[in-house]
């Protein structure tokens, strides 16, 4: 049989998975009677003996090297049965086996799964500690119901335009509530990675993503309750709503990217001055610590979520049979109430639009811009009930400011 460049090339690789599986294992493997079977060499022979008998009897041979493989980690796992009755070393090493096979024909793949397989390995203590110490029961459930939105429901969920005026995609709809679930679940990560030593402004730009206009009413509870907390209540406050720019993008884009790229640049004006202003006032508030938090709480809602979508979606028909009715007046009036309640569902409502080909791109973009300004009042009416007029004095500034950002960027974009 001859070998050419290519295969010798394949063997490295082969050689080098072995050699950094083994690695890994042989820290892990003990010393006296208790140490486990495999180590280095052992996981580089494996490797060898995977892309060899792939090289020379493909499957047949490979069959037959795998299963002589397992009967051994078999009789190994057996022996060291009492001391450690983990089989992590043992599956490592089939798969080690089968990834020396794979180098023989997709060699950068098989690379890539070893360093994946290898950083797994190594990780044990911390993903230990993560599952055991760090993550909360609730917090799995959470990420369950995540997992299976995203890789069980959404699949399933048809992909096209239904109902009166045609106004409604089911897949957007739900794509949506994905998409709220993995914002919050974002924003709850967020919140028990930095904890409370970036103080109230990291808070409030995660606890944003959740709900901008509670943020800033908790925010102004706390400014109330305590006056030293003031500076870093109005940061967290005004970032929160970087919170709500973010969320308006990620729902534009699932909806129509059409009209996210028209409304980029107002979103990116009002996100900077947003961030801009928060910091400012995270610099003031440099030596605050925001309080301790015992309960970590859920990382999402999914009722809240499901609520949403179908509020986009009931915003959506009404501001379709709206503008069927009373042309672009009839969409920027159903922009204008929404925006009360919630920027993001004009956003959505707005491009879905633009998707069934209802309304244009730049039809979509005042609705959208007009929905943001009236939740801008909303959230200062909330300041002023929340906080006070103290509070409120330095947070409004901050919202116009970004609001102004925002048609500003939409007048430069036009």
């Amino acid at each position: 049989m001859p070998v050419d460049e290519q295969s010798w090339v394949r063997m490295a690789v082969a050689l080098g998975i072995g050699l950094l599986i083994g690695i890994e294992r042989e820290r892990r493997k003990g010393d006296g009677s208790a140490r486990a079977t495999a180590g280095v060499r052992t996981f580089a022979v494996v490797s060898l003996l995977g892309a060899v008998s792939t090289m020379v009897g493909e499957v047949v041979l490979l069959a037959v090297a795998t299963a002589g493989v397992a009967v051994l980690a078999a009789i190994g796992y057996a022996r060291t049965l009492k001391q450690d009755p983990g089989l992590t070393t043992e599956i490592a090493l089939l798969l080690t086996l089968l990834l020396g096979a794979l180098a023989m024909r997709e060699p950068t793949l098989a690379a890539a799964l070893a360093v994946g397989l290898a950083i797994l390995l190594a990780a044990r203590d911390y993903m230990h500690h993560f599952v055991r110490r760090v993550l909360t029961a609730q917090e799995l459930n959470d990420a369950l119901v995540l997992a299976a939105a995203t890789l069980i429901v959404l699949p399933l969920i048809p992909d096209r335009h239904i109902g009166p005026y045609d106004a409604i995609n089911p897949r957007t709809a739900w794509t949506i509530v994905v998409l709220m679930l993995a914002i919050g679940a974002a924003g709850h990560i967020a919140m028990r990675t930095l904890g409370p030593r970036f103080g109230l402004a990291a808070a409030g730009l995660a606890s944003g993503f959740v709900s901008s206009t509670a943020t800033i009413g908790s925010m102004g509870e706390r400014a109330r309750n305590d006056p030293a907390l003031l500076p870093p209540a109005v940061a967290g406050a005004v970032l929160s709503t970087v919170a709500t720019i973010l969320q308006a993008a990620a729902v534009l884009a699932a909806a129509s990217l059409d009209t996210l790229r028209a409304l980029a640049l107002p979103l990116a004006c009002a996100g900077a001055t947003a961030i801009i202003y928060g910091v400012i006032y995270t610099l003031r508030s440099a030596r605050h610590e925001a309080p301790e938090r015992s309960d970590h709480g859920r990382a999402f809602n999914p009722a809240t979520a499901l609520l949403f979508a179908l509020a986009i979606s009931g915003v959506t028909l009404l501001s379709a049979a709206l503008v069927d009715w009373l042309g672009q007046a009839g969409l920027v009036a159903a922009a204008a109430l929404t925006g009360l309640a919630d920027a993001h569902s004009t956003a959505a409502s707005a491009a879905s639009l633009v998707a069934s080909g209802t309304i244009t791109v730049t039809d979509a973009t005042l609705p959208v811009l007009l929905g943001l300004s009236t939740n801008t009042l909303s959230k200062t009416v909330v300041a002023f009930a929340s906080g006070g007029s103290r509070y409120a004095m330095q947070v409004v500034p901050g919202l116009a400011l970004t609001i102004a950002a925002a048609w500003l960027g939409w007048m430069f974009a036009g």
